[in-house]
């Protein structure tokens, strides 16, 4: 089941979150009273009993489960939110000491059974509400639309430990991303990160520099993967070791220029420790981000400046097509996360000029150079839909009250380029070409207003008609360059997806990227009060 809009999404969070409450209030009263001292008065009404024992033992399922909750911090979670321990100290006890009481081990089988269910509604849902950390997305599906019954199934069936893994590693990049999480957690004590890199000699180190800190810089290269172990260190910053600086820029967002400055200084710093909190938070959010919701999606990753288009076949993502992006400033005009379809192309298309731009910029930019607006290939548009293309202080002032708009015709100076992708939604964020392609060679591409400007509008325009004959990619250059403004409406919409992940696992690699939005701030936020609600 997926809920669409806010109403639906906070509905189904709500529901989780009481889920979530019972099962800790169970657990800890459980734990409270004490397996033996436990009476049947505390087992919850309509429960099942014995679903982890059998001939008053625990089952082999019951290992599992209490395995699968001691470890759950392999898959980014917190064992002890589901009183791993403590159930595990219950289970072996249950099963190599005297025989509970009927009492008791229905006891017991409740408190593992909603501990369950707790995990399963983390793993497969994640533990907050997107819509908490500004992500606009419709609550996920999760591995049914009751949890229970899908706990008790697996378990009757004994496909328990198949199933649960299986849903461990339904989202994309889950089994490499809990590889790398693994990997950065058993850095945390590494040699290489026991003392800092020396100053550098001067602002940076270009290559063929010596540095004293090229042995540290070695070992910490090699450490993370980026340097063939045992690798001899050079004397200056060249060969291997200048390849492997260059390789780790790259994985980190930075330009590749083998060129050690403050930049690449600062991430060749963050400790391994910091790096896996990363990785977990990016688990996390890999929980509720829409990535497989139908079987044609445009993804714009924010703060990778990527998008990628790709299709869903059984449940496998074929990526057809990537390309950098320019996303909204990180300041004061980020681009929103949530997921739509793109229902029109316009090619040729006008832009209407946002209100908030015109007043803050395009007004007072026509009243210090009125020839501007001919330049720009401007016009008026006044309340009755007449056109002006005059300019007089009136006018902007009526643009200033909201009466007229200012918007600007098809053409080479058009702020969206040759065409523009639609896909309504409440913030008016589309997808467009640009006038200005040289500012898709930044490393860093946060330049817009909020909408994306894509790198190559062309390969877009061809992913999303590629099942419309009428529109050949021919056709598609022509409406572009034609001038004149038309649109189009998809006969098959697609799902576009914008969404904010600073891990991403490319070819077996992990890649790191800053947190342009302070997203991971804001979850990181909220995960620890998700924590704190969970203590009696």
């Amino acid at each position: 089941m997926k809920f669409t809009g806010n109403e639906g999404a906070l509905k189904a969070w709500f529901l989780a979150a009481i889920r979530k409450l019972i099962a800790c209030w169970l657990v800890c009263a459980w734990l409270l009273a004490g397996v033996t001292g436990a009476s049947a008065s505390s087992v919850l009404p309509g429960t099942e009993p014995s679903l982890w024992f059998e001939a008053d033992r625990p089952t082999v399922q019951a290992q599992q489960a209490v395995q699968f909750l001691l470890t759950a911090a392999d898959e980014g979670l917190e064992p002890h939110h589901y009183q791993a321990p403590d159930l595990h100290l219950a289970v072996t006890r249950a099963g190599a000491g005297p025989a509970l009481t009927s009492a008791e081990q229905t006891q017991l089988d409740n408190a593992l059974t909603q501990a369950m269910q707790h995990y399963l509604s983390d793993l497969s849902l994640g533990r907050v509400n997107p819509q908490q950390i500004k992500a606009n997305f419709a609550a996920p599906a999760g591995p049914t639309t009751d949890i229970a019954a899908w706990l008790r199934t697996a378990v009757r069936e004994q496909r328990l430990s198949r199933a649960v893994a299986q849903l461990a590693t339904q989202a994309p990049m889950a089994v490499p991303l809990r590889q790398a999480l693994a990997h950065y957690r058993a850095l945390a004590d590494h040699p290489a990160w026991q003392s800092p890199l020396p100053a550098l000699p001067g602002r940076k180190l270009d290559a063929g520099q010596a540095w004293n800190g090229l042995s540290l810089l070695a070992q910490r290269l090699q450490a993370l993967g980026d340097l063939t172990a045992g690798t001899p260190v050079p004397e200056r910053l060249e060969g291997e070791l200048l390849a492997a600086l260059m390789r780790f820029q790259e994985r980190h967002g930075l330009s590749p220029d083998g060129v050690l400055g403050r930049r690449t200084l600062q991430q060749l710093n963050v400790p391994p420790a910091q790096r896996a909190e990363q990785i977990a938070l990016t688990l996390e959010r890999l929980r509720w981000t829409p990535l497989r919701q139908a079987s044609r999606m445009v993804v714009v990753n924010v703060p990778e400046f990527m998008l990628r288009a790709y299709e869903v076949q059984n449940g496998k993502i074929n990526v057809k097509l990537t390309m950098k992006v320019i996303v909204g400033k990180a300041l004061d005009t980020r681009t929103p996360l949530f997921d739509e379809e793109m229902r029109f192309i316009e090619f040729s298309p006008y832009w209407n000029v946002p209100p908030s731009i015109a007043r803050q910029e395009t007004v007072p930019h026509l009243r210090a150079d009125p020839g501007y607006l001919a330049r720009q290939g401007m016009e008026f548009v006044a309340a009755g839909g007449q056109v002006v293309t005059t300019l007089a202080p009136e006018h902007l002032d009526a643009v200033l009250s909201g009466a007229w708009r200012i918007r600007q015709r098809p053409g080479p100076k058009n702020a969206l380029g040759d065409i523009k992708f639609v896909f309504p939604n409440n913030d008016n964020i589309y997808l467009h070409h640009t006038p200005s392609p040289g500012l898709f060679e930044r490393d860093r591409r946060d330049f817009s207003h909020g909408c994306i400007r894509v790198q190559d509008p062309v390969a877009l325009a061809n992913f999303v008609l590629q099942d419309d004959p009428d529109w050949p990619e021919e056709r598609i250059r022509a409406a572009m360059s034609s001038g004149q403004s038309s649109t189009l409406r998809l006969a098959q919409p697609v799902t576009v997806l914008i969404a904010y992940s600073t891990v991403v696992v490319k070819a077996g690699r992990v890649f790191f990227y800053p947190d342009l939005y302070g997203h991971d701030q804001l979850l990181a936020k909220a995960l620890r009060e998700h924590a704190a609600a969970l203590i009696p």
